[in-house]
């Protein structure tokens, strides 16, 4: 996929707001960086778990309008897992696979990381909407 194309859909919307740089875009793998700043952060220094969860929802939003070549999704249901903190200035890492990609959802989990430390496990459900008619 056009990487600067799928940046590019972002511009002015939350997913810009929050600094997601996508880094790898197919049907089956999304992959993006966030540099941690102090305004998305909850105390001083600690990046808040919101954030954590949006940019997470937000490869797994992206990964499952790529699968469907620009179909229309959102999210229904997602549950995260906290594993340890992430601090201003670090790199926060993010790859979202599928593990269910049916006609009328799909699943798609992101791992989190800094470095090769595993900060959060998202996975989400995305609802597949139907094609509209031509």
């Amino acid at each position: 996929m056009d990487l600067a194309a799928i940046q590019q859909t972002t511009e002015g919307l939350f997913p810009e707001l929050l600094g997601i740089e996508f880094t790898e875009a197919t049907p089956d793998r999304v992959a993006a960086r966030l540099t941690v700043r102090e305004e998305l952060c909850t105390l001083p220094g600690l990046l808040h778990g919101g954030a954590i969860m949006a940019f997470a929802d937000t490869l797994g939003a992206y990964g499952t309008s790529i699968a469907l070549a620009g179909g229309r999704t959102t999210t229904i249901e997602s549950k995260t897992n906290f594993f340890g903190r992430v601090e201003t200035g670090e790199s926060l890492t993010a790859v979202a696979t599928p593990l269910h990609k049916g006609r009328t959802t799909q699943v798609w989990q992101t791992r989190l990381e800094v470095g090769d430390r595993l900060v959060a496990v998202v996975t989400q459900t995305q609802l597949v909407f139907a094609a509209a008619p031509s």
